[in-house]
């Protein structure tokens, strides 16, 4: 099973994977001469399954890094070298450690290990071995270097491990014809063409236009309130916060154990003289050969500066044993002060939607008041004399309002104060009464119905009177009718009648607007690349967004398929749904395995 990769570079990635014994060593010893006389810039990377050290003791980086530096910087007028000590509990995340390439100086990055990465690699193998071939588990297998006795599949590349120029022709090859992966989302505002309303009326317009040009009718608030830590919850911050404090504030342990200094390692045993519980601190310096028994959070003492789970030690008689010595990095189990939030750092950036964790986060910090931008109001009604009211008689002929309450669920999970306008009666005075007294109150009015181009609803000649209001053919399905003007100095949206199509529409349109008005100003949608799970339809031209169960699968990726029927009238579908499935209008089929789009519910529904 192989682990998603995405290249952080705009260079190539190339790696070489093989079970031990194979020659990746030996290989790449060979092969990047051979690429350097060739005018190829190198990198390598490689992954070490255990503790190293580049530095000699004894010299000056040497001994600073072991008194405590985090990183150590030597430079000559012939190299430079940075080194990093960064204890952790997993393997290396190889994209961070691609960030650390100079780009500019590099043309390709060769990585040896990582091979559980879904990173394009070329693999080596030797029949004598007797190890199974890597390709048949990860399909980022581009090129197979072996013995005669290997047979490799007729898909692949077959070099010979023997014949380092071929290797190299290949890796040449690999890196003049490699470019970048271009995503292209289903929908992007940012790269929508202009609507030419002449060809608007015929053709309509895509949702990328469609959601471009309702931004271009908002401006972000710019009336902040303070507002109680209490009762802040959804709120949009109004501007930076910034640290008072350091956090944690002071240096502690990050687990029940012992602390001492690491160069105390080589004494032992130790002499515990104190314990140190959360919210107490050992009040002496802690000298060579001392160690102090200590609790999560507790202050780690002056002198120490490593911690060892209290599981692998041993102490009687206040004489410690420490067990596994040789696996003890220094530092390890210390949380220093201000290495989550350090004192004068921005902990929040303005723009930034307040939940749960910001919450947390701001408390610990001893906020209890912040600025934040006002709720935008929203106010809701439906149409149609068709409507009946929930609790109500349903009357021959009718439906109940199920999409006031779908709009209004979602705007207050968008933090939006609500205005609930009830069903408005098919009368184009009570229409235009309505909308008029909506505008004064409201930052926002949706409706829903009545707004399909063509038909002469009630709700059409009442904007006419009261404001301006461009009514659009989205090529989308569920969702095609919208209208998007204005009553005043309020947002209009016009949403249509079927209930999954009103609730599509509010995630793709209002919702961006609604979050751009809140001060949101760096909101994206967020789409989520999946596997297909069965054959998906569509129509190219028309963006597509099919209900959706996602699910992670054994391969570790995410695999998605529709719920079944997708009728606009089944409300059913969204509650069986975690998701929508986007296909652009560049498509027309997805076949099962295909990738794809799939926007999940978690924020609104």
């Amino acid at each position: 099973m192989t682990t998603l990769f995405t290249n952080p570079l705009p260079i190539p990635v190339l790696g070489f994977c093989a079970y031990s014994g194979t020659g990746k060593t030996t290989l790449l010893k060979q092969l990047i001469p051979l690429l350097n006389q060739r005018g190829l810039r190198l990198a390598v990377i490689k992954h070490a399954h255990h503790n190293f050290d580049v530095d000699i003791p004894g010299k000056d980086s040497f001994e600073m890094r072991k008194a405590g530096a985090k990183q150590v910087l030597v430079a000559s007028n012939m190299r430079w070298a940075l080194m990093t000590e960064d204890p952790l509990d997993d393997d290396p995340q190889l994209q961070h450690l691609l960030r650390q390439i100079e780009v500019d100086k590099v043309d390709i990055v060769l990585v040896e290990g990582f091979k559980k990465l879904a990173l394009p690699k070329i693999e080596l193998h030797r029949a004598a071995h007797n190890k199974p071939l890597i390709h048949i588990h990860d399909d980022n297998i581009v090129a197979i270097a072996c013995c005669d006795e290997t047979t490799v599949p007729a898909s692949l590349t077959r070099l010979d491990l023997n014949n380092v120029a071929q290797i190299a022709d290949f890796v040449q090859h690999y890196q003049q014809n490699w470019q970048a992966t271009v995503i292209n989302l289903p929908v992007d505002a940012s790269k929508a063409a202009k609507i030419d309303d002449t060809a608007n009326n015929k053709n309509g317009i895509s949702v990328s236009q469609g959601v471009a040009a309702v931004l271009a009718q908002i401006t972000p608030t710019n009336h902040p309130e303070v507002v109680d830590l209490i009762d802040i919850d959804n709120h949009v911050l109004a501007q930076d916060i910034i640290s008072e404090i350091n956090v944690p504030q002071q240096t502690n342990s990050a687990m029940d154990g012992y602390a001492f200094a690491f160069n105390s390692i080589a004494n032992a045993p130790l002499k515990v003289v104190a314990e140190v519980l959360a919210g107490h601190h050992y009040p002496n310096i802690l000298q060579d050969g001392e160690a102090v028994r200590i609790m999560t959070g507790a202050t780690v003492p002056q002198g120490a500066d490593t911690i060892q789970a209290i599981e692998l030690a041993n102490e009687q008689n206040q004489k410690l044993i420490l067990l596994e010595t040789d696996k003890i990095i220094k530092g390890q189990h210390v949380r220093l002060a201000g290495e989550d939030i350090a004192q004068g750092q921005v902990a929040l950036a303005a723009g930034t939607r307040l939940g749960a964790a910001e919450l947390g986060l701001m408390a610990s910090l001893g906020f209890h008041r912040l600025p934040v931008f006002k709720r935008p109001i929203v106010a809701v009604f439906s149409t149609g004399d068709e409507v009946s009211q929930p609790g109500d008689q349903l009357k021959a002929n009718c439906i109940y309002d199920a999409n006031r309450y779908t709009i209004l669920s979602m705007a207050k999970k968008l933090g939006c104060q609500v205005i609930d306008l009830g069903i408005i009666d098919d009368n184009e005075q009570t229409l235009t009464n309505t909308l008029i007294d909506a505008g004064t109150k409201a930052n926002i009015v949706i409706s829903s119905g009545g707004v399909s181009v063509g038909n002469a609803d009630y709700i059409k000649m009442a904007l006419a009177n009261v404001g301006n209001t461009h009514f659009w053919r989205i090529n989308m399905r569920p969702g095609r009718p919208l209208a998007v003007g204005n009553i005043n100095q309020s947002l209009f949206f016009g949403l249509p009648g079927n209930p999954v199509a009103v609730m599509v529409a509010f995630l793709q349109f209002v919702q961006p607007a609604i979050r751009k008005m809140a001060g949101e100003a760096n909101w994206l949608p967020q789409f989520i690349p999946a596997i297909a799970s069965q054959p998906l339809r569509s129509k190219t031209g028309r963006t597509e967004f099919l209900r959706g169960i996602y699910t992670l699968g054994p391969d570790g990726k995410i695999h998605v398929s529709t719920t079944g029927a997708q009728g606009s009238g089944m409300l059913s579908s969204m509650v069986n749904a975690n998701c929508l499935i986007v296909i652009g209008d560049d498509h027309d089929t997805i076949p099962a395995g295909g990738p794809v789009f799939i926007q999940p519910f978690a924020d609104l529904l």
